[in-house]
């Protein structure tokens, strides 16, 4: 198998763009993906809308690596998935962020925050709040942050990986309802 280049333009435009920044690139099965500091996120961002033309945030997930095999440059990642509707092309930028805190709970981790893109991209503001909802990760200057897929005083946030698969009893505590209820 050959070994992969990483040939994507997008690559030395951007570390010509950003002489004093560190960055990172992978490709797989044709997907480039560029990894960024969380202090470089939102310029690197802005860059790529404004002089490379992706002008579709397509996406913004996370990941957790917690357990991962090799060496991972934090536990989360931030993934946002960018399309470029001129040329059809997709990139991807990671941002990796490492708690400083337990993450058996929701406290509020100082590791755990990177800038919005909702200012660049409005269509992130929900993207940012599911993140925000299962993973803990928090937004920069975004508009409305708080929780979207589950109540406000959800004690966890459930897709991390030290998170339980059936939960911590929440659902325990629901009164049943059935249809004489209705």
């Amino acid at each position: 198998m050959p070994t992969p280049t990483l040939d994507h333009p997008n690559f030395k435009a951007i570390k010509d763009a950003f002489p004093g920044a560190t960055f990172s690139g992978t490709e797989f099965r044709g997907q480039s993906s560029l990894i960024v500091q969380p202090k470089d996120l939102h310029a690197v961002m802005a860059f790529l809308k404004n002089d490379r033309g992706y002008d579709f945030l397509s996406d913004v997930t996370a990941v957790d690596y917690l357990n991962y095999p090799g060496d991972m440059p934090g536990r989360f990642a931030v993934v946002y998935n960018m399309i470029n509707t001129t040329t059809e092309d997709r990139f991807f930028v990671k941002v990796y962020v490492d708690p400083t805190l337990p993450t058996d709970g929701i406290e509020d981790d100082p590791g755990l925050y990177v800038d919005t893109v909702t200012d660049i991209w409005p269509g992130a503001e929900w993207p940012e709040r599911e993140v925000f909802d299962m993973y803990g990760i928090r937004f920069n200057n975004h508009p409305d942050l708080r929780r979207i897929l589950t109540w406000e005083a959800y004690p966890a946030h459930p897709l991390r990986k030290d998170y339980p698969v059936r939960g911590r009893g929440e659902r325990e505590s629901y009164r049943i309802v059935d249809r004489s209820d209705a």
